[in-house]
């Protein structure tokens, strides 16, 4: 049999480099990538004594660690589906991932039991097993795998078109759907970010992001380990830990959100930290503000950010840090494989500079949600590209530019705001520290934006200041009409604003303001 799929990496790289180290993970040995392929193989003889066939879901539900990525290359080599399951579900959320993806074998850590316990009787999966050495109920997954010679009895062709992973979108609205990805969707991925990130083998990779988020799995671990660099793999984020670790292990590649970069410019460690080795930085999620340009450059580093979602695997764009300047605000050009259209309403281009929605085309689009048809029929042009339900516009040089979700634009007296032009401008506001711009209803106007804020201890905004700092650079009808600080904006378990909660907080009391 023929396998094609990223099954084939680790094998394919315990030959080329198997004494390299793949994995630096503090409180245990660093792994070489022959340690990993053998673990992998393990995994795969493991699961296929177990029943899993070719197509069968295996979820995995844990934080980050090596077992993680080994279960996920064990499961492609058998041609199973692996399902990475976010930790910060509730069980009823979990119970939905499981029994929507068919999954028929669990692994998870033991922190996870209780929730486990109520989703997976929910689901009634056949096979349940916990990382470490087990509990009184059965074998951990270290124990079987001791237990357990790497074998080649379940010989499996894969194409590239097989499914490779099912990820479970944010679900702002509804249940979450399942982006099916195929072993080609995740192998183009990774080639996109080796060609416009300049991934090299000599790289040391942070990895502060969970790998169940896509972004993490498809940008960050898969093309470091197709080109045998280095992660250094972290079960969580802490600012101070992160500086810390980029200065003990010579750290050159860093991927995060915002947020994340924010905080560890704002540690007390900062200033003392030595980042002479960075030279890749990636950011996602939502631009990165003004005040953390300045402060990241002040140090000689500058960002790459780009625009993707999970249905992309999910890069489909990236801005160089050398256009980070003269492109503020554009989230970049289209990855290397990728293409990026705007349109309007009937599918057809726009000129440059006109708003439509974002469309994407390429061997990194995934080809549909798991068992939802008539959802994977919406998502698509009939000449194949991918519709992403965001609006944007691409300037006369290529670049695009991000305006918001469809949904999220605010019509206010007859004319469009974009939520996102308005977002990126109050960020700059010296004290904020998240924004969301969100229409509400409006006698008169239909609805008016108004501006949901944190802000940092002690700082003071209001109205007066937004208003203050916006005029005549925006049009007086994009103004925010009024400000609300609260302590904290709703987020999805992987990031994104939930401006749907916002707007039905928030959109009655709209009504008895003047």
């Amino acid at each position: 049999m023929h396998q094609q799929g990223i099954g084939t990496w680790l094998a394919k790289r315990r030959l080329r480099s198997p004494d390299k180290a793949v994995l630096i993970c503090d409180g245990r040995s660093d792994l070489t990538y022959r340690q990993l392929a053998d673990g992998a193989d393990r995994v795969s003889t493991m699961l296929g004594d177990r029943g899993i066939r070719r197509g069968d879901a295996v979820a995995y539900l844990g934080e980050n660690s090596p077992e993680f990525l080994q279960v996920m290359f064990g499961a492609a080599k058998l041609g199973a589906v692996f399902v990475p399951v976010n930790t910060r579900l509730a069980p009823p959320e979990i119970a939905h991932v499981l029994a929507d993806s068919g999954t028929r074998l669990l692994i998870h850590d033991p922190e996870f039991a209780e929730r486990v316990s109520i989703a997976g009787t929910a689901a009634r999966i056949p096979h349940v097993i916990v990382t470490g050495d087990g509990t009184t109920a059965g074998p951990g997954l270290d124990r079987l795998l001791s237990t357990t010679a790497a074998a080649d009895r379940f010989d499996v062709e894969v194409t590239l078109g097989d499914p490779a992973a099912i990820l479970y979108t944010s679900g702002t609205t509804g249940r979450a759907k399942g982006a099916v990805l195929t072993h080609e969707n995740l192998t183009w991925v990774a080639l996109n970010c080796i060609v416009d990130y300049d991934v090299v083998s000599t790289d040391v990779a942070l990895m502060i992001s969970p790998l169940f988020h896509v972004a993490s799995l498809g940008m960050g671990a898969l093309p470091v380990i197709l080109k045998g660099a280095t992660l250094v793999l972290e079960r969580g984020f802490e600012p101070g830990r992160a500086l810390a670790q980029i200065e003990r292990h010579g750290v050159t590649m860093l991927s995060g959100v915002p947020t994340t970069y924010q905080l560890m410019a704002e540690h007390p460690n900062w200033a003392a930290t030595d980042l002479s080795t960075l030279a890749k930085l990636t950011c996602g999620g939502s631009p990165v503000p003004p005040r953390v340009l300045n402060a990241y450059e002040k140090r000689g580093l500058s960002f790459s950010q780009g625009y993707g979602m999970t249905e992309t695997s999910p890069g489909a764009t990236s801005l160089p840090p050398t256009m980070t300047r003269s492109k503020q605000g554009s989230v970049g050009l289209p990855h290397f494989f990728t293409d990026v259209r705007v349109t309007d309403g009937d599918g057809a281009v726009v000129p440059h500079g006109h708003v439509g929605e974002i469309e994407i085309a390429g061997p990194n689009v995934f080809p549909g949600y798991h068992g939802l048809p008539d959802a994977t029929a919406a998502a698509f042009r009939a000449d194949g590209w991918f519709r992403s339900g965001d609006l944007g516009h691409l300037d006369p040089d290529g670049y695009l530019y991000v305006s918001g979700r469809i949904k999220d634009m605010i019509i206010s007296g007859g004319e469009n705001i974009y939520p996102a032009e308005v977002e990126l401008l109050l960020s700059e506001i010296d004290g904020v520290t998240g924004v969301a711009v969100i229409g509400v209803p409006d006698e008169r106007w239909g609805e008016v934006p108004w501006a949901i804020m944190t802000v940092r201890h002690g700082a003071s905004v209001d109205t007066g200041t937004v208003q203050d700092h916006l005029d005549g650079k925006l049009a007086r009808y994009k103004l925010p009409r009024n400000v609300v600080i609260v302590d904290e904006l709703p987020r999805t378990a992987s990031g994104k604003l939930r401006k749907a909660e916002l707007r039905d907080r928030f959109g009655a009391s709209a009504r008895t303001e003047p």
